[in-house]
């Protein structure tokens, strides 16, 4: 009888071994791909380093901060390397056009003076960019897609992260509880 409950008992432990097992095999299949130049990656990667930071200055609330980010920012999208894209040109020119969009709103954002208008396009900025990490991906990096449901008198608000710590761009850190990760995309 011992040795019965002892095999069932190395049965369940075999079987319990193996499915551990298989999501370590199937993790790496669930990174995203990022197939083109790196030239392009490093500075995309430059890019959203500038991003995080303008996100930085809006969760202070600090528009000193969020100009001289605003400001690199715009200087780092302009200066992206998209010939190095080898991609369906009809997909190039939406993300040529998703630059420009940006470059503008940036713009924009350097140009208002009140917080909340800055905020406003900065929600803006966040989609697009995060359309063209969809579209691209960014090698070996993860990046968070964050939502805020009261910003904008409830209309909601999505931005990026580089980790999972909850900050609030449209709110400040006042409002941390008004975070909720809403997606992670892995490359």
């Amino acid at each position: 009888m011992r040795s019965a409950i002892f095999l069932v008992i190395i049965a369940c432990f075999a079987c319990n071994e193996s499915a551990k097992k298989e999501p370590a095999a199937t993790g790496p299949q669930e990174h995203l791909k990022a197939p083109y130049a790196a030239q392009f990656y490093d500075s995309l990667q430059l890019t959203m380093d500038a991003y995080y930071d303008l996100t930085d200055g809006f969760s202070q609330s600090n528009a000193t901060y969020v100009n001289k980010w605003a400001s690199i920012l715009k200087q780092h999208v302009d200066s992206l390397p998209l010939q190095a894209l080898q991609m369906d040109s009809v997909k190039l020119a939406a993300i040529r056009s998703a630059t420009g969009s940006i470059s503008a709103e940036l713009t924009g954002v350097l140009g208002e003076q009140d917080i909340e208008e800055k905020r406003a396009g900065f929600g803006m900025v966040s989609d697009m960019l995060y359309d063209i990490i969809q579209a691209t991906g960014l090698k070996g990096s993860t990046v968070y897609r964050q939502y805020c449901p009261m910003a904008f008198n409830d209309r909601g608000a999505y931005w990026m992260s580089k980790s999972s710590k909850l900050q609030n761009p449209f709110f400040g850190n006042g409002m941390l509880g008004c975070v909720e990760v809403t997606d992670s995309l892995s490359y």
